[in-house]
């Protein structure tokens, strides 16, 4: 028996491969290596993962019907899947609005078509985002509050994803589980996320841009914390009588972006030079994740603040970069 993980060139995919890997089992790894980001990051990843045992690796679009389609012929013996490929990013989805309709809307649902034709899929688990809450002013936020006012296209297309696969569940009873990640960050990370710019930047001796005048708060949640979520959530698979569920995978803790940032100028050793700017076009002032059911359901318990994650992160990065100090 195998799992099929989509994404798994991608930050929080790597991760999850790695510890599925180490569980023993069986990987199926399918990603396109977009250019998104530099897809040198992508293939280093990518080679760590090769090293493993029982990890296969395709090279394929989600968005491709007939891609997919050949993977599930090749590998019938898939159970379970971690669709994990998405196109990210808020900022970026006012620009390419097109690669998140292919790859969240699109691509999502030629997923949900391969789970319901794979003759023993037992679970259909996708990731969601913080970013369907929108501006809810409710917090913490919980999976119980209605989420239909999105603030950005990428917010918009995820909360898709939620509503296909209740629909799918529904009609063909495929057991499916979301999963919303709050603003992860950890070592292998994506270079458009703030813990990679921010460190990028103080490092070279360039200004950091910090929105909304510095008033902001993040549930910033450690790799770690996540990947044993998603693993979790695997062997809980929904019932019949609700064949469909969703959970918030955070820290229970909205941060200070301001306190995020004086944690890593601790670790860089260096100071950052600070440019206050007023809030993006698409972005939310504050996140922050009721976890009781995760905590209740999938025995999720975060244990990583930002100041033990953010630490481990610039290690990486220095370790990644060369040692690089500054």
């Amino acid at each position: 028996m195998s799992i099929l993980v989509t994404g798994a060139a991608g930050f929080i995919g790597f991760h999850t491969c790695r510890a599925l890997a180490g569980q023993g089992e069986r990987i199926v790894g399918v990603d396109n290596i977009n250019d998104y980001y530099d897809p040198a990051l992508k293939r280093r990843r990518l080679a760590e993962l090769e090293k493993l045992d029982g990890f296969t690796f395709v090279e394929a679009d989600i968005a491709d019907n007939d891609a997919m389609q050949a993977v599930a012929t090749k590998h019938p013996d898939i159970t379970r899947i971690v669709n994990l490929a998405a196109q990210a990013g808020v900022r970026y989805s006012l620009v390419n609005p097109f690669a998140y309709t292919r790859s969240n809307v699109e691509g999502h649902l030629v997923m949900l078509e391969m789970a319901r034709h794979l003759k023993n899929c037992e679970h259909f688990v996708y990731a969601s985002s913080s970013s369907v809450y929108g501006a809810n002013e409710d917090l913490p936020f919980s999976v119980e509050e209605r989420v239909d006012q999105p603030v950005s296209l990428y917010a918009a297309t995820k909360r898709a994803g939620e509503l296909m696969s209740h629909c799918y569940a529904r009609l063909y009873g495929i057991p499916a589980t979301g999963l919303r990640f709050f603003t992860v960050y950890g070592p292998w990370g994506r270079p458009d996320m703030a813990a990679w710019i921010f460190t990028r930047k103080i490092l070279a001796g360039e200004p950091i841009e910090v929105f909304n005048e510095g008033d902001m708060r993040r549930d910033f949640t450690y790799i770690d914390d996540i990947v044993q979520g998603v693993t979790a959530v695997l062997g809980h698979v929904p019932d019949a009588d609700v064949p469909e569920r969703v959970y918030n995978l955070g820290n229970h803790r909205a941060e200070k972006l301001t306190d995020f940032i004086a944690v890593l100028e601790d670790a860089l050793g260096k100071k950052a030079d600070v440019i206050l700017k007023p809030m993006q076009q698409g972005d939310v002032k504050e996140t922050f994740a009721d976890i009781e059911a995760s905590r209740r359901d999938l025995g999720f318990e975060p244990t990583t603040s930002i100041r033990d994650g953010i630490p481990r992160f610039v290690e990486w990065y220095r370790e990644y970069h060369g040692n690089r100090s500054g």
